[in-house]
């Protein structure tokens, strides 16, 4: 899913406790204004009820204050260490019946991959001869403080209209119209370039005037080429509809995440099928690769992720979704045993899935999230791997 979650492996590394909210912002109507001013009081008191400092509680407290002006519906996510706000994230469209708070000893990112699970970057362009408007923002839209940026690349206009009519000039000036866009479409290119390298998008939509997004469309480098894709509207013109656009990368996001779905599951089916192929399924056979940073891909199933921070009393490791892990403060991050650690010392523990997660974001893996039904094997958690297995652990297949 995100290759975006390693913006948090700095706090990850921190040890301490963590208080991880997830509720609704919306300021409601009517009946229901007296419920949004109440829930900052009552998520502080649950959270100082689960064990949380009184600094921390009172940090989210004033952090989740209704969001008026806000269209519903709308969800914020909070990360809270020592008394400050790490995190602060609102979540447009995102509706959450019931809080979810949870004080421990890792920042729980599974609430933020389950409501906002698509966090990635896009990049559009509506480009003309004169230039383009280039965009980053992400899929999930946050409306505040979101990691987002816009401006123009404008280029020449000197001879831009083709000169009508014959004489020995006619040519000449043509000829210098066409290196003016060309240039133009030389400079929108490098900027798309550049953003594809350093924020690496899933998709790339160039919409405007059709000659200008072929030009600019010719000119990218191999990456940005692969996955760019040109929207038939005119998106620059004045008058334009951004929705035109909106919509078109709404449909090649879900077109993307459905293939790249439909790729990660078929390539943990093909590696499982290999003797020492470069897939893990079970929770013993993915912590051993965890711990060994041999994961590309971890894939966590929706019955794991299903009630996040549940309480357990399992004894097996792959017997029960919500077992608790070993936190680790240094390599190798995560055990299930004391006898794992490698010397590392022991945070805490915590359930599964966010501390599968916090492994996964430290050893720069992706995440994802599936149906169980969908992951071979029927598997609770499974992983596509950097290098081929060794021998087999305990737990693995299950």
């Amino acid at each position: 899913m995100n290759s975006t979650l390693d913006r948090f492996s700095k706090l990850l590394e921190k040890d301490g406790t963590w208080c991880t909210v997830l509720a609704d912002a919306g300021t409601g109507t009517g009946d229901s204004l007296e419920a949004a001013d109440v829930r900052p009081g009552q998520i502080r008191d649950a959270l100082l009820a689960a064990g949380a400092a009184n600094a921390d509680a009172k940090a989210v407290e004033k952090a989740i204050q209704p969001m008026e002006g806000v269209p519903n519906p709308v969800a914020r996510f909070v990360l809270v260490h020592d008394g400050r706000v790490e995190v602060d994230e609102v979540l447009a469209g995102e509706r959450v019946d019931s809080p979810y708070v949870k004080v421990g000893v890792v920042p729980d990112l599974l609430p933020l991959l389950r409501h906002a699970d698509s966090d990635i970057p896009v990049v559009t362009a509506s480009v003309d001869r004169t230039g383009a408007d280039v965009k980053l923002a992400y899929a999930r839209r946050a409306i505040t403080g979101g990691p987002e940026s816009s401006h123009s690349v404008q280029g020449s206009t000197e001879n831009l209209k083709k000169v009508p009519g014959g004489g020995w000039s006619q040519g000449r000036f043509q000829h210098r119209t066409e290196e003016i866009w060309r240039k133009n479409a030389e400079d929108v290119a490098a900027e798309i370039d550049r953003l594809v390298q350093t924020e690496r998008p899933a998709i790339v939509a160039i919409g405007g005037d059709i000659r200008a997004r072929d030009l600019v469309l010719h000119q990218l480098s191999e990456n940005a080429r692969a996955i760019a894709t040109t929207v038939d509207s005119h998106t620059r013109a004045g008058g334009a509809h951004p929705e035109v656009m909106d919509a078109a990368v709404q449909k090649l996001l879900a077109e993307n995440q459905a293939y790249s779905q439909r790729r990660l599951l078929e390539q943990l089916e093909e590696e499982k099928g290999h003797n020492n192929g470069k897939a893990a399924t079970g929770i013993g056979a993915v912590v051993h690769a965890l711990q060994q940073a041999q994961v590309q891909t971890l894939v966590l199933s929706t019955e794991l992720t299903a009630d996040p921070g549940a309480g357990n009393t399992a004894t097996d490791p792959d017997s029960h979704p919500a077992k608790e892990m070993l936190v680790l403060g240094s390599s190798p991050w995560i055990a299930t045993v004391e006898e794992e650690t490698l010397g590392a010392q022991i945070l805490g523990k915590a359930a599964a899935a966010p501390a599968l997660i916090r492994a996964a974001v430290l050893t720069d893996a992706d995440v994802e999230i599936l149906p169980k039904a969908a992951i071979p094997g029927g598997a609770i958690v499974a992983a596509l791997l950097r290098w081929p297995v060794g021998p087999a652990v305990p737990g693995e297949g299950q």
